[in-house]
């Protein structure tokens, strides 16, 4: 499996933005898909947005389109989640995750490492 710590998260207001960091380690990830997923109180965690390790291949949630941004620095082993126009309803406790297949994937079954989260708090 993958090591995984996710950081970057806070407090900001809504319309505000946040980077989230998510380093990894322990295994080579060229044939990896990385994905972000958020958990909010009471409710099941849900797919924000994948990239692929190798191919930079991106998807995202309907929800998150056009705010947010996902990318990695291949060189660090780093993924980064790029929060732009903040809602309320972006709050959550956000993790990453590692699935050892090369293909973008959306669903939590995909994916054998996870971080330990970090908040993400949106005020209205």
């Amino acid at each position: 499996q993958v090591q995984l710590v996710e950081s970057g998260g806070g407090l900001v207001q809504a319309g505000g933005s946040l980077r989230l960091s998510c380093l990894a380690s322990g295994r080579t990830l060229s044939r990896y898909s990385m994905g972000w997923f958020r958990q909010a109180a009471g409710k099941e965690r849900e797919f924000v947005s994948c990239i692929t390790w190798s191919g930079g291949v991106t998807v995202y949630a309907d929800s998150v389109k056009g705010r947010f941004t996902i990318s990695r620095d291949y060189g660090k082993n780093t993924m980064f989640l790029q929060m732009n126009s903040l809602k309320s309803e972006d709050t959550a406790v956000y993790y990453c995750a590692a699935a050892p297949i090369p293909f973008p994937q959306t669903t939590t079954t995909a994916y054998d490492s996870w971080g330990q989260g970090t908040q993400v708090t949106v005020s209205s």
